[in-house]
């Protein structure tokens, strides 16, 4: 199977990367297609993200998601926190039962370069770790992606409500110390590989 990166982050808390390379005939049979795709890859992508959430956890009710009006995946009642992403040829998903949780996954290129300005501050950009503008670019992307998905509620600000404040590690792993809306402290890990950029996020619920 392809799971390329699993990781117990806590007791209660896993994260893992799939590699998408099989046919949709795999995937189906296996987990269900829960709404009308009409892309032939985005259908792949969204059957490989609940795969992964049931490869994490094996007994996710995976026929059980429902989508919120902000288009964030849940489950009633939230026996499970989770999130997923999906980029190219990878899908993430971050499942846990204690902590809210947010996951992204993004393929290095300029499209986060042309965005900067939109979503990132001149301070947070002098925190950048090196000269690679589309790394850098796409790394603050992805960890804003990221909170997004754990805030859950739509309504965000990319730049004015999320703040990068400090960057600790190197360009292929670390953390970031990130700031949400003035008045909570959050951290966030990331993890490059094959091209791409990983982040989450796992709070106490």
């Amino acid at each position: 199977m392809p799971l390329v990166y699993q990781q117990n982050i806590n007791s209660v808390t896993e994260i893992g990367v799939w590699h998408i390379t099989e046919a949709e005939s795999f995937f189906l049979e296996q987990v269900p297609l829960q709404r009308n795709i009409t892309h032939w890859h985005k259908r792949l992508q969204h059957l490989a993200g609940r795969i992964l959430l049931k490869t994490l956890v094996p007994d996710f009710p995976v026929s059980l998601i429902q989508v919120a009006d902000t288009k964030k995946p849940f489950l009633e009642n939230e026996p499970y926190h989770f999130s997923i992403s999906h980029c190219g040829d990878y899908a993430a998903a971050i499942v846990s039962t204690g902590y809210r949780v947010g996951v992204d996954v993004e393929l290095i290129t300029n499209k986060a370069t042309a965005l900067v300005p939109k979503f990132l501050s001149t301070a947070e950009k002098d925190l950048w770790l090196s000269d690679h503008a589309d790394a850098m670019a796409t790394l603050c992307w992805s960890a804003k992606e990221s909170l997004f998905k754990w805030y859950s509620l739509g309504g965000v600000d990319f730049k004015k409500d999320m703040r990068i404040i400090k960057i600790t590690g190197t360009e292929e792993q670390g953390t970031m110390d990130m700031l949400f809306r003035e008045n909570t402290a959050l951290q966030l890990q990331y993890l490059h590989f094959n091209g791409y950029y990983l982040t989450w996020l796992d709070t106490p619920q």
